[in-house]
């Protein structure tokens, strides 16, 4: 289009439907000037006059094209999300695990939620991702020519491959590699933003705007579960008044003796989940056949009541969730943050329905808390 037409499109990586777009602008073109849309940009304007080219822009200054743009991107996005519902919610999911021999099928978070736990191979939440059967074999491709994930040097053969990414702990995918970002909804939710852009937004601001954005979630409660056994409660006084009675845990009095951060009570809800989840005491570490035995032994012994070393728990591994949709990570607050009132609030838990918008900005919330305190250490 430059070379025969001399038309310039600006923004080019920025428009959702390229092919839609280009239809668009051809039947108007047909129906007036091209004037009537472009700036006229005159090249060589002191040669003579047969030297001289006139190049045409197409740009989002036209309101005409901004809207177009608009509307293309809303498109685009409705499709995803609707595809991303659909990935939510299917049964038929069938794939191995790119890490070892076990199979898997039920549900997309089944696969990626092990590879996290067991491998410590992390590409985000699964209600984070979109067309993830592409995504997995895009991955999977890489390694099937020695590639490495991250760093995406080639190696001479697949023992030296795993070597390096074991120990340079490169099992993580290179988030600067543009590949990846049509696998992820953060990209197609702001019209003319990547997730770069998006994740450098000013945190406190959006912090400030978090009660006047989200005022309306106590209308759609959504239960979080005990940590111990499968209680749900619709309010965090409620779940924790219940670990306290029935298993001897009392949150609120463990995070104030420690003094645990907003991050810290992540990390110790991640591990408390994966400890019960292997059936195993996170005190004594004493294995169990079934999470009866095991929290009928954690009561007798009083194992509840007492974290292990903070060196135990307080790892970066523990940043990402045991289970996916752990509604009790959402109503997690630093303690300075609280006063003794508020402490005493019926707080409800909040709808994680990623279908929902609102619910997709509290996601990416928490992912740039945890973002930023990990660049800052």
């Amino acid at each position: 289009m430059i070379t025969e037409h001399k038309l310039v499109i600006a923004d080019v990586k920025l428009v959702a439907d390229f092919q839609r777009y280009i239809l668009y602008w051809k039947k108007r073109f047909t129906e007036q000037p091209i004037t009537d849309f472009c700036s006229v940009i005159r090249t060589n304007s002191e040669a003579p006059l047969e030297d001289q080219d006139n190049y045409f822009l197409l740009c989002d200054v036209l309101p005409e094209d901004r809207l177009l743009r608009e509307q293309l991107q809303q498109k685009r996005l409705r499709e995803i999300l609707e595809q991303q519902q659909q990935e939510r919610y299917d049964t038929s999911f069938h794939s191995m695990c790119m890490f070892c021999d076990q199979e898997f099928t039920g549900n997309r978070s089944v696969l990626l939620n092990h590879m996290a736990r067991e491998h410590a191979f992390n590409i985000g939440l699964p209600d984070n991702i979109v067309n993830c059967y592409e995504f997995l074999a895009v991955l999977q491709n890489k390694l099937d020519n020695l590639q490495c994930l991250y760093c995406e040097k080639v190696f001479r053969d697949k023992n030296v491959l795993k070597d390096h990414m074991r120990k340079k702990q490169h099992r993580r995918i290179n988030a600067k590699n543009k590949e990846y970002d049509r696998f992820y909804i953060i990209n197609y939710l702001e019209f003319g933003k990547s997730w770069e852009e998006v994740q450098s937004e000013d945190d406190r601001e959006l912090l400030d705007n978090l009660e006047e954005d989200w005022s309306d979630w106590e209308e759609h409660p959504m239960c979080a579960v005990c940590l111990f056994c499968e209680q749900q409660a619709d309010t965090t006084e409620k779940l924790y008044f219940h670990m306290q009675k029935s298993h001897g845990f009392d949150f609120l009095k463990i995070k104030s003796e420690h003094g645990l951060n907003f991050y810290q009570q992540v990390k110790l809800v991640n591990f408390i989940r994966r400890e019960i989840h292997h059936c195993r005491c996170y005190n004594c570490q004493e294995k169990f056949q079934s999470k009866i035995e095991l929290i009928s032994h954690m009561e007798e012994t009083k194992h509840v009541t007492f974290l292990p070393a903070r060196s135990t728990w307080d790892q970066p591994q523990y940043y990402f969730p045991t289970y996916e949709n752990d509604t009790l990570l959402c109503t997690l607050s630093d303690s300075e943050d609280l006063t003794a009132e508020d402490s005493n609030e019926d707080v409800p838990v909040v709808s994680e329905d990623t279908s929902n918008l609102k619910a997709l900005k509290q996601s990416s919330v928490l992912n740039k808390l945890l973002y930023k305190e990990k660049k800052s250490q």
